[in-house]
């Protein structure tokens, strides 16, 4: 990143976080202690008036953002936004229909001069669910369930949560997660009633509504550990890695622990109440080059009976 460009996109990030530490400027930007102090006088001198605090928790803070300089978007950064933009389209995204309003926006933050290779890439790239007759049409299926924005909406103010489902159970949910995994919209928290993880799809939810009583982070966490482990951890070979990148859940997480990516760590979180067919599968799809670390006691269990159901087909 070239120190124009740097001294703009840092003047942003001041003015969005209010306050920031040396430390924040130098992680952000992958900058030295002495540059981040060269680039906040420079700052300074621009015109940002910036109050220091001194002391172990010290740093700044804006004390106002009317200097800022109006947004322009690079010809690289315009194509980025635009072909994220695209990607998303027949996803079963939420808000998805208020597309139209926000490309006609974007557009119009954009110069004439680059929209002309926008029109081109809106011509020439494909992706997966778009019709390929007319690339904005809109499908029925291509809308996600109509819980999902009231759940983004209620998860913005709390995170526990009473749930209705077409079932017609009804239960009290911390939520510490909403994901979306082979096309499925899920839940990942923890019963506020057993204590217990469950994995809920949203197309099963008939409502969802505050709980009267809201969980703390601190509280969920305790519950989580005197549980005992909840998630798979095991360690990967290549041979398993490179299954790993051909396919894995979204709530899959791959740490590398070898400077070649060589080795990595896996963790994969297992709810109480999901079903374990897809994560047995998926294991034995990995291979042979893994080994388990830590396995959640209903997962040995599913996996030592396919091992025996697979010895018995063999016998």
């Amino acid at each position: 990143m070239q120190k124009t460009e740097r001294i703009n996109t840092m003047m942003r990030y001041m003015n969005n976080r209010g306050v920031f530490t040396l430390h924040d400027l130098m992680t952000e930007f992958g900058i030295s202690r002495s540059t981040a102090l060269r680039d906040i006088r420079e700052i300074e001198t621009l015109g940002m008036p910036l109050e220091a605090t001194v002391g172990r928790e010290g740093g700044y803070a804006v004390m106002h953002n009317s200097l800022l300089p109006a947004i322009r978007f690079t010809d690289e950064q315009v194509k980025a936004l635009f072909i994220a933009f695209m990607a998303s389209r027949n996803q079963q995204l939420p808000y998805l229909r208020s597309r139209q309003t926000l490309a006609e926006k974007l557009l119009g933050l954009i110069p004439p001069q680059q929209q002309e290779s926008l029109i081109v890439l809106n011509d020439l790239l494909r992706f997966p669910g778009t019709n390929t007759r007319n690339p904005n049409l809109l499908d029925l299926s291509d809308i996600a369930h109509p819980q999902l924005e009231k759940l983004i909406q209620l998860l913005l103010d709390a995170r526990t949560l009473n749930l209705h489902l077409t079932s017609g159970s009804t239960f009290t949910l911390y939520v510490q997660h909403l994901f979306r995994d082979a096309d499925t919209w899920q839940l990942v928290g923890l019963d506020v009633d057993n204590h217990a993880q469950r994995l809920i799809a949203v197309d099963d939810l008939v409502s969802a509504s505050d709980a009267d009583h809201q969980i703390s982070t601190k509280t969920a966490i305790a519950w989580q550990n005197a549980a005992g482990p909840q998630q798979l951890i095991a360690n990967l070979r290549q041979g398993a890695i490179h299954q790993f990148k051909k396919y894995h859940p979204q709530n899959a997480q791959l740490t590398y622990t070898h400077p070649y990516q060589a080795t990595a760590r896996l963790q994969l979180p297992i709810a109480e109440h999901e079903n374990l067919d897809a994560a047995v599968n998926w294991l034995l799809f990995l291979g042979t080059e893994i080994t388990l670390v830590s396995v959640p006691e209903r997962l040995q269990t599913a996996l030592q009976q396919r091992a025996a159901w697979i010895g018995e087909q063999g016998d």
